[in-house]
């Protein structure tokens, strides 16, 4: 593999084959697809360590990833897992066809809500996520750039410090599932058949529902709104209220995306 280092047993492994990088996402690490396996590069983290945990615990339970090896050699780490087939939920033909795409999002939803969690060996609860949104903003790693036009400045927060003090002085009641904790479109496949697997777990585990709600309905309305380039008529993110049979709970969508700015 031309200029690619990886840990001597992963090299033995994956040694003269072909595979290609997908840029997708917002990810930094860098994820190499096989024909039949995925490879994530990226520094050593507890996300990664998650991950790998997650994916282990998961085989069985949902359609993911299976963890094929895990390794972490001078200060990076090295998930190797199978790959995962269909079409991602922001693809074209799903996008054309609103109504089943939004039906298959409230099945793929109801699926991690059905998961028997009394074993889940990750905590994605309100006080964790604080916990880490307090260290980003603390080390200055919130890229103000990147979050929506109206979080900061006239009419919002002054700063990260203000939001992250608005947060935790506000916590809404909790209500645990099984969270994919980045429900958004490229992280969902679905084939012919339905659900074909979820990706980019390295946030799962044990969190509130309306975390996966607040994300994926954003995600829908930024994939139709003109957000990623193309405005798309028809589409109406509200009906995914309907289709998992909730009532939207504004307070819980606020806050769940108010602090997703500071990931």
């Amino acid at each position: 593999m031309e200029q690619l280092w990886l840990p001597p047993a992963m090299e033995r492994r994956l040694r003269g084959a072909a595979y290609s990088e997908n840029t997708i996402g917002l990810s930094k690490a860098k994820v190499l697809m096989f024909s039949d396996m995925v490879l994530k590069i990226q520094p050593e983290a507890p996300w990664a360590d998650r991950e790998a945990a997650i994916l282990e615990w998961l085989a069985g339970r949902i359609p993911a990833p299976e963890l094929i090896e895990y390794e972490k050699c001078d200060g990076m780490s090295y998930l190797l897992m199978t790959r995962i087939y269909g079409r991602m939920a922001c693809d074209d033909v799903l996008l054309e066809q609103p109504e089943l795409l939004v039906a298959r999002l409230a099945e793929a939803l109801h699926m991690l809500w059905n998961v028997d969690i009394s074993s889940c060996p990750v905590i994605r609860d309100m006080d964790t996520e604080l916990a880490e949104a307090r260290y980003r903003v603390e080390n200055g790693m919130v890229e103000i750039e990147r979050t929506e036009p109206e979080t900061f400045g006239a009419g919002g927060f002054q700063s990260p410090e203000e939001l992250l003090v608005w947060l935790e002085n506000n916590k809404p009641p909790y209500d645990p599932v099984l969270s994919h904790g980045d429900f958004c479109l490229p992280n969902i496949f679905f084939t012919e058949e339905g659900i074909g697997g979820l990706i980019d777990l390295g946030d799962s585990g044990v969190g509130d529902r309306w975390r996966d709600i607040a994300l994926c309905h954003r995600s829908l309305r930024h994939n139709v709104d003109g957000t990623f380039g193309r405005i798309r008529r028809g589409v109406n993110p509200d009906a995914l209220f309907d289709a998992l049979g909730v009532t939207p709970d504004k307070e819980k969508l606020r806050w769940y995306l108010l602090l997703d700015e500071l990931f």
